[in-house]
């Protein structure tokens, strides 16, 4: 693989590498180190899909999706986890590749 050319962001550690169409593996390993820094549960809503918060309900039971009014604060936290990793993700692609990734709901379909 050739080596990625310097991209105008540079490297830091606070915002996520930056995807631009090309060298999708070295971006993938760079945004996976990144992704595990900021917190490791992050990958985790990636790479298994998005939590879906559910109540068992009736005879027989039935899961079903809690509404919003029904959440807790663990609910919460896992949702919130979520939005983190689709921000994440979002941020670090070019406004080109955007395009493609805009209609996706989870951070699985992202990556």
């Amino acid at each position: 693989m050739a080596t990625p050319p310097n991209f105008e962001e540079g490297h830091s550690t606070y915002r996520p590498p930056r995807f631009n169409g090309q060298y999708y593996r070295w971006w993938k390993t760079r945004m996976h180190d990144f992704i595990m820094a900021e917190d490791l549960e992050l990958y985790d809503v990636i790479y298994d899909g998005p939590f879906v918060p559910t109540k068992t309900s009736g005879d027989p039971a039935v899961t079903l999706p809690r509404i919003r009014k029904e959440f807790n604060n663990a609910d919460r936290k896992a949702i919130e986890k979520k939005f983190r990793a689709k921000k994440i993700l979002a941020c670090g692609i070019s406004p080109d590749e955007y395009n493609r990734i805009s209609a996706c709901q989870s951070a699985k379909e992202i990556w």
